[in-house]
């Protein structure tokens, strides 16, 4: 003989139920914790980079002073000099030619290059005379000293500002998307509750019916019992006088009757309660398996759409405008010293490697078991119940077929209204990416100079920096970000 199924008891099924919520639980609150890290390294990703740009702007203003003051030093003795007649010339830039030890040496001893002396100087095919050289050479260490003037007011005025808005930026944003994280994390659970309570109700539903079948099959059988015991108690009957026989088997005839109409009585109202309890137990199967369903839909969608979204919404422009700022240090760079190429190369594959694309990509892969989706909820059968879809006879047929019109009717209802969102939300992310990506970075007019020799004032503050367009646009890029999110807010990720 074949031993009989086992079946789960409740509270097995509940335990299981319940460990599976708290793992997701603690990988929600462990994806929290993971964007809070991201975002201090962030933080402290750019205060870094405001005090590394703030000190090279010392070093930058410092180096300059030192370059303007060796060059007046070589020019008064020039122009003391009555006896001595000066050619000058039109020239080409110098190139600075820096070998690999120089390099090195540069980096282990960074006061080797305050002066032009520290490194060799090849003019171009041009030959001047050597007074000419001398000249030029001066000319050129004044225009040096003019560069890192500029460079330094860069630094200062266009370059650090431009870190502490991607700082602000970055730090509203994040705010914002940990609450919508934090709203879609509550949803998530909200519904994995309703999933609970759905299969509690299944559990007890299911367990009446099983119940009421039992009393059911106990009213059958004490009916049978009863019939039987009638039959045997007319075959055991004695014979007496024909009066007093008929008196009793009348009167035994009633009780037997009687007895025998109660129990159709209860066999009918335990009948009825089993069909009910059956319908009930059907019915909440059917909600159990819909709310299963649509808890494995929710806990999907949140692992592979909501979770993507929201670590976009975090990085929102900050990729684009650290890419800009980091640009206008390229730009300066260059245009300060385009025989650094081979340092600054390096510096620009990086900045285009700036993708928030990749970086999504890649902190998912890190933290591969907080962002992974969690297994699938199986359906759970209950004492027996190896029913795992849904029933659709009567009488549940038409209440399903009426619910199913209605979902259609409402996803109808619900593809019209996503189509328009999802446009509408385009063309926001759309005019942010524009705000965020203006390609502003280019300051080679900073380096244009006429052939004067005064020091040239920065024209960054007149740009960027101005306050009226820096005012607009912070006004406009605020006003379009809370639209966005409002917009994600009311319709979800």
């Amino acid at each position: 003989m074949t031993s009989p199924a086992k079946f789960k008891k409740d509270k097995e099924i509940i335990a299981e139920y319940d460990t599976q919520v708290k793992e997701i639980r603690a990988q929600l609150t462990e994806q929290m914790k993971c964007l809070d890290q991201q975002c201090e390294l962030r933080v402290q990703l750019l205060q870094d980079l405001q005090d590394f740009f703030r000190k090279k702007a010392e070093i930058e203003m410092d180096y300059s002073r030192n370059l303007e003051k060796l060059a007046e030093r070589f020019l008064a003795k020039t122009c003391s000099t009555k006896d001595q007649q000066f050619k000058f010339i039109s020239f080409s830039a110098f190139t600075v030619i820096m070998s690999p030890a120089d390099v090195q040496a540069a980096c282990d001893f960074p006061g080797l290059l305050s002066t032009p002396e520290s490194f060799p100087l090849r003019k171009d095919q041009n030959v001047l005379s050597p007074v000419n050289c001398w000249n030029l050479l001066l000319n050129q260490v004044k225009r040096e000293s003019r560069d890192h003037t500029t460079l330094s007011d860069i630094y200062l005025n266009n370059i650090i500002p431009r870190f502490v808005q991607v700082s602000e930026d970055s730090g509203r944003l994040f705010k914002k998307s940990k609450e919508v994280g934090q709203q879609l994390q509550d949803d998530l659970m909200k519904v994995l509750n309703e999933l609970y309570s759905v299969m509690k109700t299944y559990h007890m539903y299911n367990a009446d019916s099983i119940s009421a079948q039992s009393k059911l099959k106990e009213a059958e059988k004490q009916e049978e019992k009863q019939i039987g015991k009638s039959v045997k108690q007319e075959d055991r009957q004695t014979p007496r006088s024909p009066d007093s026989t008929a008196n009793v088997r009348i009167e035994e005839k009633h009780v037997r009757r009687s007895s025998v109409k109660k129990i159709e009585k209860m066999k009918e109202k335990r009948q009825a309660k089993y069909t009910e309890n059956k319908l009930k137990a059907i019915k909440a199967r059917n909600e159990y398996l819909l709310a299963l369903e649509a808890t494995n839909a929710s806990v999907f969608k949140y692992y592979i759409h909501d979770l993507s979204d929201l670590i976009d919404c975090c990085d929102l422009g900050y990729h684009a405008s650290l890419n800009r700022a980091l640009r206008t240090f390229l730009s300066a760079e260059l245009n300060l010293e385009q025989s650094k190429h081979e340092g600054l190369d390096a510096i620009e594959n990086a900045v285009e490697n700036l993708d928030a694309t990749s970086d999504k990509q890649r902190l998912m892969e890190m933290y591969n078991n907080v962002f992974c989706p969690p297994m699938k909820f199986e359906f759970q059968p209950h004492m027996g119940d190896m029913a795992s879809q849904l029933c659709a006879q009567q009488p549940v047929q038409s209440e399903l077929l009426q619910r199913c019109q209605q979902l259609q009717s409402r996803l109808s209802t619900l593809k019209i209204e996503n189509e328009e969102v999802k446009k509408t939300m385009e063309a926001t992310l759309q005019t942010i990416q524009d705000i965020v990506t203006v390609e502003d970075f280019d300051v080679s007019d900073c380096f244009q100079y006429s052939n004067s020799m005064e020091s040239v004032k920065s024209t960054v503050s007149e740009t960027f920096m101005s306050k009226p367009s820096i005012a607009k646009r912070r006004a406009n890029q605020q006003e379009t970000e809370q639209f966005y999110f409002t917009v994600r807010e009311c319709y979800g990720f």
